[in-house]
């Protein structure tokens, strides 16, 4: 939740208003985003995705209207909504497909929905993509004309924008970062959808795990190993704990993630020369302003840069994210503001 010293106050907000949502697996996030990009409210309801996309929607609608309410707000202050969800989704149709982590609403049109129970128009979008709308509009690339955020979770996901406008493609997979190739080997590991090479099959954090348990099983000799014989389940975070304490297996991890990482970078940059990338998510190995992750950031810029075109080695900004788990609400706001803007 934003700091509530940071919210704005809706009498210096600059109208119009945006409201944006942004589905989790278990949070619904609830924003009400000014013109400039900042937060005037925020709000948060459960998502229960065993109940079904319906029931969400109406607490969608229920949660909307508690978020104008405490903002002192009304709707007739909002132009348009934002919604960002798991993917995959048919973005014409604005219908949610089968996203693994909300079995329960596949082939649901989930646009349409919230947009008769709120009574204003919406823009759907990719949770990933929306978060880097976010960075690019009000966060770690706010004064760039391109970026690339690539976000380390479970998975590996990400998004891609060049000058104001977000790369979804023709079917809606653009900017799905994870999946870019880095290994073509045939015996090379294994991503969540059981493809081989990929990017996320190196960072996502289960991969992180699997090389650690790896290692272990092969002998090396870490504190980790008496952590997991003492029933500890290894975790990124239980990683980049050890890591920070010296050990040297964890710091190896780490650092290999990191340039795992820069490989799939490097494929970003000479596609579409971005004047930044951006790291987000929550495994980032303590993230900015901590050693390990100062160690972490700069390691990613060590192997990016000889590995590009000379014209791009002094130009490119790689650097963590900045809004946190607020991204994705305020890139969703962000992406109907565009919408409003270009349909006025």
């Amino acid at each position: 939740m934003p700091d509530r010293a940071s919210l704005v106050a809706l009498a210096d907000a600059k109208k119009p208003l945006f409201v944006g949502i942004d589905v989790g697996g278990t949070n619904i996030k609830l924003g009400l985003v000014d013109d400039a990009g900042r937060t005037v409210g925020y709000h948060s309801v459960p998502t229960k995705a065993e109940r079904g996309a319906e029931d969400a929607v109406a607490r969608m609608k229920e949660g909307v209207d508690t978020l104008l309410q405490q903002a002192g707000a009304t709707l007739a202050d909002v132009a348009r909504i934002g919604l960002a969800t798991p993917g995959p989704m048919d973005l014409k149709a604005g219908i949610l497909l089968e996203s693994g982590n909300l079995p329960k609403w596949w082939h649901f049109p989930i646009r349409q929905r919230v947009s008769e129970a709120c009574g204003l128009p919406v823009r759907y979008a990719n949770d990933a993509n929306a978060a880097a709308y976010g960075e690019f509009w009000s966060g770690a690339a706010a004064d760039c004309h391109s970026m690339v955020l690539i976000t380390l979770g479970t998975g590996v996901g990400g998004g891609i924008i060049v000058g104001d406008t977000l790369i979804e493609g023709a079917h809606g997979c653009g900017g799905e970062c994870g999946h870019v190739l880095i290994d073509p080997s045939d015996d090379a590991p294994r991503d969540s959808l059981d493809k081989t090479g990929s990017l996320e099959a190196f960072c996502g954090a289960y991969a992180i795990i699997r090389r650690t348990n790896e290692a272990l099983d092969a002998g090396r000799s870490s504190s980790l190993a008496q952590l997991r014989e003492g029933g500890q389940k290894l975790s990124p975070l239980v990683i980049s704990r050890a890591a920070e304490t010296g050990d040297e297996l964890a710091q190896e991890i780490a650092m290999e993630t990191a340039r795992y990482l820069a490989l799939g970078i490097v494929t970003f940059i000479h596609t579409i020369d971005p004047d930044s990338v951006v790291i987000g998510g929550g495994v980032n190995f303590g993230g900015a302003g901590h050693p390990l992750g100062e160690e972490f950031i700069q390691r990613i810029r060590d192997e990016v840069r000889p590995r590009l075109l000379t014209s791009l080695r002094d130009t490119l900004h790689i650097d963590f994210a900045q809004l946190g788990g607020d991204a994705g609400y305020v890139g969703a706001a962000g992406l109907a503001r565009l919408d409003h803007r270009q349909q006025k």
